[in-house]
């Protein structure tokens, strides 16, 4: 059952590659430990506070900065839920887009919002990684992270309830969660994903001197994500 739910929503052209935005400080330490950690996971203690701006945490002596959170209107909060509940369940998840073109819309904000930052993507192979980690993945038909610009048009609200375990998808329909692969808008990790290096296939970043070793002949320049949306 899990490698046919894994292949029906990877069997699309633009559906083969799961891509993670990160900052190239990063990468040291996801490459040392081969895996990729929720917020959660190298800064417990802090569920549910918001952070204001980008955190630099120490995490096993490395340095791996945390971004900040969005400011997400109350109004587009579950009633059942309260903006620090919603906060540490985002904080538990390690979060992938599993097209370019949404991935490119986060790096164009951040380039924006922090001309000096830099950045990095990494492009994994979709089936095998989501297929591995089956029981810790989840969907979610939404930009969880981010309030849209006019919340009174939204038809849903914001909750843990948004994020469908990949087992139940198409066993559960309703508004609130994909229930086809192009509603797919994100796809999130349960606290960690390990073994990464396995399913890694590139890294963009255009600061080659800051790359792991282990990774550097991945490393591509940021703007082929650009080129490879044409």
């Amino acid at each position: 059952m899990k490698e046919h739910i894994a292949a029906e929503i990877t069997k699309t052209k633009g559906r083969k590659s799961l891509y993670h935005f990160t900052r190239v400080q990063n990468l040291q330490a996801m490459a040392h430990f081969d895996a990729l950690f929720s917020s959660n996971a190298i800064n417990p203690g802090h569920a549910g506070e918001r952070r204001l701006q980008a955190t630099v945490v120490d995490y096993q002596q490395y340095a791996m900065t945390i971004n900040s959170h969005l400011r997400i209107a109350d109004s587009m909060i579950d009633a059942g839920t309260t903006q620090e509940q919603f906060r540490a369940c985002l904080d538990g998840h390690v979060f992938f887009w599993p097209t370019l073109r949404e991935c490119l819309k986060m790096l164009d904000t951040y380039t924006r919002r922090e001309p000096e930052g830099k950045f990095a993507v990494l492009e994994f192979e979709a089936y095998p990684l989501i297929a591995g980690h089956y029981s810790a993945v989840k969907l979610s038909k939404y930009d969880s992270g981010s309030s849209p610009r006019f919340p009174v048009h939204c038809s849903y609200r914001k909750s843990p309830a948004m994020f469908l375990p990949l087992s139940q998808f198409k066993s559960v329909t309703n508004h609130l969660v994909p229930v086809k692969t192009s509603e797919i808008k994100e796809i999130l990790f349960e606290d960690r994903v390990m073994d990464v290096s396995e399913f890694l296939k590139a890294v963009y970043a255009d600061y080659r001197e800051n790359m792991p070793e282990r990774w550097r002949a991945l490393v591509k320049p940021l703007m082929m994500l650009h080129e490879d949306k044409r």
